[in-house]
């Protein structure tokens, strides 16, 4: 599945009033619980991720790409832009060396 039929099959399912707010605050919920079950796996499992921990993770990682998506369709934007932007700002770093190093503008 590609970033744009996410975005557009995601889109059917979102139910709720203040956009651009809701997806959000709901992007950083998500993001939080993904950290959350990462820190268990250091905690509880001495940093071994097994089979049944990669999924649940993967399910979290599942909600952040749906506000992710959400957020992106509020601010009239495809998906697959800011994917391929982001895509072609990493390429640009890697061909000129500078992937280390911190800034935006690299």
């Amino acid at each position: 599945m590609n970033f744009d039929n996410y975005q557009d099959q995601a889109s059917k399912t979102a139910i709720y009033k203040h956009e651009v707010i809701y997806p959000a605050l709901g992007l950083a919920n998500e993001a939080g619980e993904v950290l959350g079950k990462i820190k268990k796996v250091l905690r509880d499992n001495d940093g071994q991720f097994t089979p049944e921990k990669r999924e649940e993770i993967g399910k979290e990682i599942g909600d952040v790409l749906w506000y992710i998506s959400a957020l992106a369709r509020d601010l009239d934007l495809s998906l697959g832009i800011p994917a391929q932007q982001n895509f072609d700002k990493l390429n640009s770093r890697l061909s000129r060396g500078v992937l280390g190093g911190s800034g935006d503008n690299r």
